[in-house]
């Protein structure tokens, strides 16, 4: 048996904003906005919090998530949760904001540290969620996980539960416009992870299959357009649809070698998720192949990279081929390229296979992954 979830409301288009008054004022009248510095300071806070007024909602606004988020920034948005009355959590932002609402609204309710959540399954009633993203590759909107760094353990926590999937998603590509290239970049090819991963996964089936497919073909025609015109409304549109595709694709099926090598990267280095994934698309896809030819092959086929009449080996092999051009359209660096001491890189090694491999998601890879394998591969990158 198979199990689908998904947001159990989601809104999208221009006037996705406007006509979700109704679902905010069933949430409470406070509102807790957790975001970061910049959409603080955007116009896209100045709608949301004119919406809410209008819902005769009072709102606090908690702007304190800077890059990733951390265990320390979710304690101090718990204590201001608490202090500040509100009633229900809206995240507005890209992944980070979204994850940090997530943890927020679910350790105000949950005793202990957030920690004490790393690899258990979160349960109970938590404040309503609000999920408004302006990037689009995340895919957090739809999900019902959230990534939060360790500060002490130097790991970036994996934490999961249905209560976590938010219960309003607003989805407005007018919000994504102004992503610079390199954030573009970063945020496509992690919902192109996303899709590929899902589809690739052992937990894929045939809701997720279809989901997965879409997505793949939108960001294979889509990602470039926008990476180099950040206004083609056409291709914002395209990719803020197809990262939530993608996410809900995760949430159902899940992901695989890709990212579980990529969260002790971010962790240690403190490369934006995206970036990393991105770094290890073609060395761990090109690892997976021969576990999942026919599915690699369905990919390739369905973006017209492959003929019908081509093997499924030949197929696969021309899909890797068509992502490698496309990261090299997003200049993706490598690892040294980005800034990364090889030496430095060279001696976490064993601790990022150590946790790649505990975070259990290259085990749904349609491979057997050992940690002997995630050493190689991230020596292959340096």
């Amino acid at each position: 048996m198979s199990c689908f979830t998904c947001p159990p409301v989601i809104l999208t288009g221009q006037e996705a904003l406007s006509c979700s008054i109704p679902y905010l004022k069933s949430f409470g009248s406070r509102a807790f906005i957790v975001t970061g510095k910049h959409v603080g300071k955007s116009p896209m806070l100045a709608d949301l919090q004119h919406v809410l007024e209008t819902a005769q909602i009072s709102s606090y606004v908690y702007d304190d998530i800077t890059g990733e988020p951390t265990d320390t920034m979710i304690e101090s948005g718990v204590r201001q949760y608490t202090e500040s009355g509100s009633q229900f959590v809206i995240g507005i932002g890209g992944g980070s904001p979204l994850d940090a609402a997530k943890a927020i609204a679910a350790m105000s309710v949950n005793e202990g540290k957030i920690s004490d959540y790393n690899g258990r399954e979160i349960t109970g009633e938590i404040p309503p969620l609000v999920a408004i993203p302006t990037t689009s590759g995340t895919g957090s909107e739809a999900t019902k996980f959230t990534i939060i760094t360790d500060h002490e353990k130097d790991i970036k926590m994996l934490l999961k539960g249905d209560c976590l999937i938010p219960k309003l998603a607003i989805v407005n590509s007018d919000f994504t416009v102004d992503m610079p290239k390199s954030v573009t970049a970063a945020t496509g090819l992690d919902a192109l992870t996303h899709a590929v991963e899902a589809y690739t996964s052992k937990k894929a089936f045939a809701l997720t299959d279809t989901y997965a497919v879409s997505a793949v073909k939108r960001i294979m025609k889509y990602l470039p357009v926008a990476y180099e015109n950040g206004y083609d409304g056409k291709a914002r549109e395209e990719m803020s649809l197809a990262a939530l595709e993608a996410g809900i694709c995760i949430n159902n099926s899940s992901v695989t070698l890709v990212h579980g090598m990529s969260r002790p990267i971010g962790a240690l280095f403190h490369v934006p998720h995206g970036m990393s994934n991105a770094m290890l698309l073609k060395t761990c896809l090109e690892f997976a192949l021969d576990g999942a030819y026919d599915r690699f092959a369905d990919l390739a086929r369905a973006i017209g990279a492959a003929a019908e009449s081509d093997s499924d080996e030949k197929a696969a092999h021309r899909l890797i081929e068509e992502i490698e051009k496309l990261c090299q359209t997003c200049q993706v660096p490598t690892i040294t390229g980005y800034g990364i001491d090889k030496e430095q890189f060279l001696a976490s090694v064993e601790k990022m296979a150590e946790d790649a491999v505990a975070s259990g998601s290259p085990a749904n890879t349609r491979k057997t992954v050992t940690k002997e394998d995630c050493i190689r591969l991230y020596q292959s990158m340096v």
